[in-house]
């Protein structure tokens, strides 16, 4: 597959995600609002400014790394990817529409797992590749305590 299409096709990941991790994202809502959230919750802006740098770094080294690649490596970061972006996009409709801010959570600290293995993997092909996606981790592992803190702030609702 040539290089421009790898990396269109990487990009198209972290853009679907972001749609549907929209579509399912309801801060408005009467439940999310009556949550009793910690104190260092961020302003409601940060999240879209955050995701949206980091959904840009993840469809470009994801797409560098794809794009450097051959054969099994190639087919082994592919997948590793593809589950990554599952795992991402499932965040939000756990959080939002079950309202299970706890599995939530567990299911975030599984992400961060998860990207901090694409940072290992991009860490062989490009160092440029791996610097852009290290914030990935550290912002899930920060939605990880934040949703585990929400869980515990919220044991019944």
């Amino acid at each position: 597959m040539p290089s421009r299409r790898v990396r269109l096709a990487a990009a198209a990941g972290p853009l679907a995600a972001a749609a549907i991790g929209g579509l399912a994202t309801d801060p408005g809502s009467d439940w999310f609002r009556r949550l009793d959230k910690p104190p260092w919750y961020p302003p409601a802006q940060t999240f879209g400014i955050v995701w949206t740098a980091i959904y840009t770094g993840i469809g470009w080294a994801a797409g560098e790394v794809l794009a450097r690649t051959r054969g099994e490596e190639r087919r082994s970061f592919a997948r590793a990817y593809a589950a990554n972006l599952v795992l991402n996009t499932a965040w939000t409709p756990l959080f939002f529409r079950a309202h299970r801010p706890g599995l939530a959570a567990v299911e975030s600290a599984v992400l961060t797992a998860s990207a901090a293995d694409l940072v290992r993997r991009a860490h062989r092909v490009s160092g440029t590749a791996r610097s852009v996606l290290i914030p990935y981790p550290l912002w899930t592992a920060f939605a990880t305590a934040l949703s585990a803190e929400i869980a515990r702030r919220n044991r019944a609702a």
